[in-house]
């Protein structure tokens, strides 16, 4: 059977689902997969490391913003020194994976995979079929490598993200691929009957990502406050969990959640979800629900929420709860969406395919 090596990167939970989503799709051709996570190729301190410096960055005002659209998106000598640093850990590592697998198709789902595999082969070495995964606007600088036969992105305007820094590459552009359980969600009524949400209730869940960004557990109390029944999930921070508990306990109205793999169904509970720019939105839009995107996420984050208001649905907000509140109540008077063509499994096993078939795998 073919094989193929997905590449990831644990900063955030988007890049592992668009790995998962590809995995899943060739499992269903025929296909061995491995997933390996970059960061923790680089090894264990290095990759806390990374880890830690990157939450840096997105904590203090500005700074992701500066480094974000002054050295990464045009690829500036910083930038470059940037990836150099993970880069030069990651090549032999990667190398030696090559190696060990010998995949028919290696697919990179995070920037500094995708420079570890430009690094094996302009050392040298030979690379297979090589795909690079961006669900980001706008690509930068990182993201675009000589070597890769081809890039798939999920907009005309990313690929043109692409063909900024490589006007000759390959590209595919594909529906944003879901998660399987967003393709079969429950009904409205199973689902709030799953949570306890009254049917003629007004509820909302609230969410930002697996780091938890923003002021999700002020918000959160405030929406409760305010007499909207509020699913809010903490992802993967554990802070964040402790606090929404405490919100739990002294407002009936809101639902305190952690990490969970229940999204479909509090997706399809809710009237409206309130959440980041990210993932999440394709899979809000797929079960039909409007957004109200918290301005939270900088540099790469205000280039996706911008595509997101565009696409339609969807309003934003400032981080302060009573402008969360103010934004909700509005956005609840407006009529859901119809379920966005992402709904539909098929547009993207029909591009998927045919990126295959791009790089001579089918």
């Amino acid at each position: 059977m073919p094989h193929a090596l997905l590449l990831s990167g644990s900063l955030g939970q988007g890049h592992d689902v668009m790995a998962a989503a590809c995995a899943d799709s060739l499992s269903d051709r025929g296909w061995t997969t491995s997933t390996v996570d970059a960061m923790a190729l680089m090894g264990r301190r290095s990759g806390a490391a990374g880890e830690a410096v990157f939450r840096r960055l997105l904590a203090v005002p500005g700074v992701y913003d500066a480094f974000h659209f002054a050295a990464l998106r045009p690829g500036t000598r910083l930038a470059g020194l940037t990836e150099k640093a993970a880069v030069s850990r990651l090549v032999p590592r990667v190398r030696g994976l090559l190696h060990e697998e010998q995949p028919d198709l290696v697919v990179s789902v995070f920037a500094t995979a995708a420079g570890a595999i430009h690094g094996v082969h302009r050392a040298g070495g030979a690379i297979p079929p090589h795909m690079v995964f961006c669900t980001d606007v706008t690509p930068h600088r990182l993201w675009v490598h000589d070597s890769t036969d081809l890039f798939l992105v999920t907009s005309e305007v990313a690929g043109a993200g692409v063909r900024r820094f490589r006007p000759d590459a390959g590209i595919a552009v594909v529906p944003a691929p879901l998660r399987r359980p967003f393709y079969t969600p429950p009904t409205r009524q199973e689902a709030r009957d799953e949570f306890g949400i009254p049917a003629d209730a007004r509820c909302v869940l609230l969410m930002s990502g697996a780091w938890g960004l923003g002021p999700v557990a002020e918000a959160a109390a405030a929406l409760g406050a305010a007499g909207v029944h509020v699913l809010a999930v903490a992802g993967r921070n554990r802070d964040l969990e402790t606090r929404l508990r405490g919100v739990e306990i002294r407002e009936p109205r809101v639902r305190a959640l952690g990490y969970t793999d229940r999204v479909p169904s509090l997706m399809a509970a809710a009237d409206l979800v309130v959440t980041s720019s990210g993932d999440t939105c394709s899979e809000a839009r797929a079960i039909g629900r409007r957004l109200l995107l918290l301005d939270v996420v900088p540099g790469h984050g205000r280039d996706n929420l911008q595509h997101e208001l565009e696409l339609g649905a969807a309003d934003v907000t400032g981080a302060k709860p009573r402008d969360v509140v103010r934004a909700a109540l509005a956005a609840l008077e407006r009529p859901a969406p119809a379920p966005s063509a992402g709904a539909e499994r098929a547009p993207w096993e029909a591009g998927f395919a045919e990126a295959l078939t791009r790089v001579g795998l089918t």
